[in-house]
């Protein structure tokens, strides 16, 4: 894929360097030059769980059910709620 991508690269290349583009297509060649050098120098970059040890801390860290209707007695609610609905009289 890398081939490929580096091929595109240089046929826009080619195009811009010809001069026969008119300025619509010239700035559409730079944008798409520009995504597949992004791309190619993200490929470039190898993530590891040594570059990540955040990953290897968190990992016994377990989701935990909490009854939904049980509040902490320091918990807030949110300012735009109200506290109890207001009933007509």
């Amino acid at each position: 894929m890398t081939k490929s991508l580096e091929d595109v690269r240089d046929w826009a290349k080619a195009k811009i360097a010809s001069g026969n583009e008119p300025p619509w297509a010239w700035f559409q060649y730079m944008k798409l030059i520009e995504t597949v050098d992004a791309i190619l120098g993200g490929q470039a970059t190898v993530t590891t769980t040594e570059n990540l040890p955040q990953l290897v801390q968190h990992q016994d860290v377990r989701l935990r059910l909490v009854d939904p209707n049980c509040r902490p007695s320091n918990a807030q609610c949110h300012p735009d709620v109200p506290a109890s609905p207001r009933m007509p009289m």
